[in-house]
């Protein structure tokens, strides 16, 4: 066989039925034809510009069932998208279009995308029955980020005449201890960011009966132990995906562990109460996860009313349950709570809200603050308070001029993609530019100002001339301001 006969023949877009290539035996008619649809669609649109790749997502669209095969189809996907290029320029791109329509008058109507207005819509969610919640730590303010959970949930609860659950995460005595004074901050920031107060307040610090109650459920239940192991004998085991030796100790010695626990016999680190799962899960942070530790440093609001605490992943799973929040929305950094909360609803026999998430935004001004930073910055007096203009706090932002409205439009425009992103406060200035313009009073003023002498004798009623600017170019703002030239 010759070179020349081992070619390819290209297929051609006439009125006759298309040639199929050499390797279109590998493929059955409605794949060709596909590929063909979408290899015409994309030389229409792009006027004879059309590209494999772009054909190739749309079919795989269309077609999960190739997805498996995306690069075993790369071949067929380049010759077709040749062929139709071929077409467009040797006979214009009507002679596309005309084959296009030929066979899939109806991919010719197919419209750009279109920006999304608002949120998407929540997956099997029904009006008047979605809850929501927002849980800060209240171990200071409200930050920018902490705004976007605000907009968003608050934002879905006006979109399905919903409720959000603001529950203040405040079970952790030691590391990040609460700030007494932010709980009504963080309510009052709520209030103003959201346009509205949120429809239930819970701290969780008072609702300790409820999460130690299951907590017992579950080592009664035995699908929860107490494990007396260090912290490093226990990750040993379990990155080797071995038993613990507490972990086949009976119900009642594992109660009686408890009693003792919550009585104050066991010292901090000396236990933890664990929810058992498969040893074989892939993720080592998932097998046999913490629920609850001990802490005597006493809480700023209960006191020392208990001795043990759960740990996030456990008092959010049990208070999510016990308020009926149907969805969750949270950053994808946290793909791992979701899973351990999805192996504790499984014990308990609960279905699991529907959770979204979103990707990391990095505001570029703001790269290293954290609360806890800033807090001790304010302590030790690098900052003058929570509002000191030089932090990203809701606090800071409103003493700037931010309206909640604009921080809102933002978070909302920015959506729930799961992309990281980086943006620069200009982004946000911009945002609050267009929602403040109308009725903001235009104020001037001369930076390093020095006294000039002007002859006003040219002018029109000479000396004593005053000259009025209106407050708003637009007449949005009422009044004008006035100058005057001395004598």
């Amino acid at each position: 066989m010759t070179g020349e006969s081992h070619k390819r023949q290209m297929p051609h877009f006439t009125g006759q039925p298309l040639i199929l290539m050499a390797d279109a035996q590998d493929w059955d008619a409605d794949t060709i034809a596909t590929v063909r649809k979408y290899a015409l669609q994309n030389a229409v649109e792009y006027d004879g510009a059309g590209q494999a790749g772009s054909v190739l997502g749309r079919l795989l669209g269309e077609r999960a069932d190739l997805r498996g095969r995306a690069r075993d189809l790369k071949e067929l996907v380049e010759s077709e998208v040749a062929a139709a290029n071929q077409l467009a320029a040797s006979e214009g791109v009507e002679a596309a279009r005309a084959a296009l329509a030929a066979t899939n008058p109806e991919a010719l109507q197919r419209q750009k995308q279109q920006k999304r207005v608002g949120l998407k819509e929540l997956p099997e969610a029904i009006r008047g029955e979605v809850v929501l919640r927002f849980a800060p730590n209240p171990n200071g303010p409200l930050t920018l980020g902490h705004a976007r959970g605000v907009a968003i949930n608050s934002e879905y609860a006006k979109m399905y005449d919903g409720k959000v659950v603001l529950r203040f995460d405040d079970t952790d005595t030691k590391v990040k201890p609460p700030l007494p004074e932010a709980y009504d901050w963080i309510e009052a920031q709520y209030e103003w960011l959201a346009g509205r107060p949120a429809d239930i307040i819970i701290r969780a610090s008072e609702r300790m009966p409820v999460y130690l109650a299951h907590a017992e459920q579950m080592l009664s239940g035995d699908f929860g132990y107490v494990c007396r192991c260090t912290a490093a004998d226990f990750k040993q085991l379990r990155d080797a995906r071995e038993v613990c030796p507490c972990r086949t100790r009976s119900v009642e010695e594992n109660l009686a562990d408890w009693q003792a626990m919550n009585d104050g016999e066991i010292a901090e680190g000396g236990a933890v109460v664990r929810v058992k799962t498969d040893l074989e899960l892939p993720n080592p942070a998932l097998r046999d996860w913490p629920a609850l530790r001990i802490q005597h440093t006493a809480h700023p609001i209960v006191g020392k009313a208990h001795n043990v605490w759960p740990l996030l992943d456990f008092q959010s799973a049990i208070e999510d349950h016990e308020q009926g929040v149907t969805h969750i929305v949270r950053g994808k950094d946290l793909m791992d709570s979701t899973r351990k909360q999805t192996l504790l609803y499984e014990h308990f026999g609960w279905t699991y809200p529907q959770t979204l998430y979103w990707g990391r935004v990095k505001i570029h001004e703001f790269g290293g603050f954290s609360t806890s930073g800033m807090r001790a910055a304010i302590e030790n007096g690098e900052y003058s308070g929570w509002d000191d203009p030089r932090l990203p706090t809701l606090a800071a932002l409103r003493r700037r001029g931010f309206d909640a409205a604009a921080l809102r439009a933002f978070w909302i425009d920015l959506g729930l993609t799961q992309k990281d992103i980086s943006i620069s406060m200009q982004t946000i200035e911009s945002f609050n530019s267009s929602e403040i313009d109308a009725r903001c009073e235009r104020r001037s003023f001369v930076r390093g100002p020095r006294l000039l002498s002007l002859d006003a004798s040219g002018c029109s009623g000479g000396p004593g001339t005053s000259i009025s600017n209106a407050r708003h170019p637009d007449g949005a703002v009422e009044g004008s301001r006035k100058w005057e030239l001395g004598d």
